[in-house]
This record gives structure tokens, C-alpha cells and sequence, in this order.
């Protein structure tokens, strides 16, 4: 019971994030490429919803120019 409330309070404290691939990443580096697949997305204007935490945060970032933020979901 008690690792339930554990895992349960993890999931609301941090919350999700709705990411959106809206430009296509040709022309772009291998890296960026691998970090559009890292995030899960398989085709362009697909929308996905991931953890938000500092690594995924991370990921956006380094293609912010790919994707957009649908939606920020906290608990």
C-alpha cells in the first residue's frame, strides 16, 4: 500500500506534457532525429503524451523547432 501512494503522488507531482511534431526534420542532424524518435513520435503531426521531467524537458528543448506543447497536465 505504501509503494502505491508512492508511485501515485510521483505521477501528480510531475505531472504530463502533450508534445506535437509539426515540422518535418529533414535536413536535420542525426541527433535531433533520434531525439524526435526518442520522444516517441513516428509520424509528422502526431501528438504524444510523455512524463514531464527534466529529461523530456531536455528533449523538447533541443528540438523546440520540431514540436510544439499541446497541453502541460499537472495531477
Amino acid at each position: 500500500m505504501a509503494a502505491e501512494k508512492k508511485g501515485a503522488r510521483e505521477g501528480t507531482a510531475k505531472g504530463t506534457v502533450k508534445i506535437k511534431w509539426v515540422v518535418s526534420f529533414i535536413s536535420c542532424t542525426d541527433d535531433m532525429r533520434q531525439t524526435i524518435r526518442g520522444l516517441g513520435f513516428r509520424r509528422l503531426n502526431q501528438v504524444v503524451e510523455r512524463q514531464n521531467t527534466p529529461e523530456t524537458q531536455g528533449m523538447i528543448h533541443k528540438v523546440r523547432h520540431l514540436v510544439e506543447v499541446v497541453a502541460n497536465f499537472y495531477g
